[in-house]
């Protein structure tokens, strides 16, 4: 049995869900592969493919990626090495920013 989502997903969310799921079906269909297939080369189960591409907000981030990259879905701009480049800056943007981002003392919510 599934779990649910526990809060409500965005209409951006949930577009971008079912764009990404539709493409990986079409890439799947274009190699002609089964859900299956997929499911084997990615070690999961046919039914986690099927919720991947039918756009399923409560499906792994990394089960998803995984899908998207074994049938050529590419989920940012530019070359493998231009994201590691962009995955370096960040980095670095990360390690200058502060550990948390919670404000000390009582928050004034009256407006």
């Amino acid at each position: 049995m599934s779990k649910t989502a526990s809060h409500t997903i965005s209409k951006y969310a949930n577009e971008a869900l079912f764009l990404l799921g539709a493409s990986i079906r079409a890439a799947r269909i274009q190699k002609r592969w089964s859900e299956q297939e997929l499911a084997d080369r990615m070690g999961v189960s046919r039914p986690l493919v099927s919720r991947i591409e039918g756009g399923y907000p409560g499906t792994s981030i990394g089960a998803v990626f995984e899908a998207a990259a074994l049938v050529g879905v590419s989920l940012f701009e530019g070359t493998p090495q231009a994201i590691m480049g962009h995955t370096a800056r960040v980095a670095e943007k990360l390690a200058l920013l502060p550990q948390t981002a919670r404000k000390k003392g009582k928050v004034k919510d009256e407006f």
